[in-house]
């Protein structure tokens, strides 16, 4: 999803591949003529790209709605997935309007910062309207599916105490603030584009970004009413066995998809995927048994979850055996991230928002810079790329952490951040919806 992937798409695919057939003068007279007829649509990447996007969308919806459903305590449940429901809503719209526009239009001097208002409500886009050789209606959806499931990833650091409506005001501002003007940074032609950070599929723009709203939001609310106290076991650990599957498919859409074609990188963002997923499973499974002398269900899909996180920004710049090794790290460092660190610095991150997405982000963009292979993504890994990374990494946490804070503080100053404890008590599925699963 980068200017450089993006501009190895602009060319006529069908006919680039009848020029081979072609004397030399006669192929340099038609490569002129291509190259003057511009962007030319090519249905089999449409095709993909149409199917990534309902494969991501599906990641959120039901996919984090039962991963998270299922994780928290059962007067919670129905208020954790209407929290997924009402913020994919809310971000459609937001990203229709103007979300996209911030994202990937020119922003003039502001350019290195963030996009302009040149798009807003996708003024200029028809059916004809081309992102390199999809329709730009495709390109936005499959933007757009990203946009909502950053925000959705932060519910889980504050799960059970946030009320519903500073949540839905949180969310929109977060993604306007936020989350458009990082995504311009990396992918729509910003500074961190223009430094020549590598991040493959959303590594700083999504997961360090969800992450450490999360933290922020964890902090600034405060723990749950009688945490470390009252036992806050997950209530349906197949619920969220369900929705850790269903992330795994639909992360095929969202790595493998941000090759934005259907080639030869994006059939490597699968198999790295896969092999990083399943390492990460294994890893996060061993370090628990050996730690507390028991596999869990709920640490092997945590693992899992901590493989896709880590592989999203190298999955199109390395091989499977780089892959293989982001998946190690990740799974044993995110389970003492998760299972320890969060224990010993005392916040409560509900659902390991922080200690799975921006510690496995962090780890894979900084692995990215070590083991991207030239042969794969056209970038290879040296001490000079990491420090590009990390330079990277900085920038999202720095912004993401003061905007996120501010954000909060308004939302709290106008309509209040948290439930009441008598609410906390009832549980967020009565007391804020009416509603139960009994």
């Amino acid at each position: 999803m980068t200017w450089l992937k993006m501009s190895k798409l602009t060319g006529a695919t069908a006919l680039t591949s009848l020029l081979a057939a072609l004397p030399a003068n006669a192929q340099e007279a038609a490569a002129e003529v291509v190259e003057e007829m511009g962007p030319v649509l090519d249905s089999g990447d449409t095709a993909w790209m149409l199917t990534s996007t309902a494969l991501v969308l599906m990641m959120t919806i039901p996919g984090l709605a039962l991963f998270y459903g299922g994780m928290v305590r059962k007067k919670n449940v129905l208020a954790t997935a209407m929290q997924a429901f009402a913020v994919t809503c809310a971000i459609t719209i937001v990203w229709f309007v103007v979300g996209y526009s911030i994202a990937f239009t020119d922003g003039g001097s502001m350019n290195a910062w963030m996009g302009g208002f040149s798009a807003v409500l996708h003024a200029g886009m028809g059916p004809d309207t081309l992102s390199g050789t999809i329709p730009e209606f495709v390109f936005s959806m499959f933007q757009m599916t990203f946009a909502i499931i950053t925000p959705v990833l932060i519910v889980g650091a504050f799960a059970e105490r946030m009320k519903f409506s500073a949540m839905l005001i949180f969310m929109v501002l977060w993604s306007i603030i936020v989350y458009s003007p990082i995504a311009h940074w990396v992918w729509g032609g910003g500074f961190l584009s223009d430094a020549g950070v590598l991040d493959f599929a959303g590594g700083t723009v999504v997961h360090i970004n969800a992450g450490i709203a999360g933290l922020v939001c964890a902090i600034v609310l405060g723990r749950r009413t009688g945490y470390g106290e009252v036992n806050m076991a997950p209530h349906n650990l197949v619920y969220s066995v369900i929705g850790a599957s269903l992330l795994w498919v639909g992360w095929f859409g969202f790595n493998a998809g941000s090759e934005l074609a259907a080639d030869g990188v994006a059939g490597a963002a699968m198999m790295n995927t896969q092999v990083a997923t399943a390492a990460a499973a294994l890893a996060w499974m061993f370090a628990e048994w050996i730690v507390i002398k028991k596999p869990s269900v709920l640490g092997i899909i945590s693992g899992a979850v901590a493989g896709l996180v880590a592989v999203t920004p190298a999955s199109g710049w390395v091989n499977p055996a780089g892959a293989l090794v982001i998946g190690i790290v990740a799974g044993v460092g995110c389970y003492f991230a998760a299972a320890h660190v969060k224990k010993w610095l005392g916040y409560d991150d509900s659902l390991d928002a922080f200690g799975v997405h921006a510690v496995g982000g962090i780890i894979g963009a900084l692995l990215t810079g070590i083991l991207a292979d030239e042969a794969i993504g056209g970038a290879a890994g040296s001490i000079a790329q990491l420090g590009t990374q990390l330079y990277g990494v900085v920038a999202t946490i720095v912004w993401c952490a003061v905007a996120t804070f501010v954000i909060l503080y308004v939302v709290k100053a106008t309509v209040g951040l948290r439930t009441t404890e008598a609410e906390e008590e009832e549980g967020l599925d009565i007391a804020l919806h009416g509603e139960s699963v009994a």
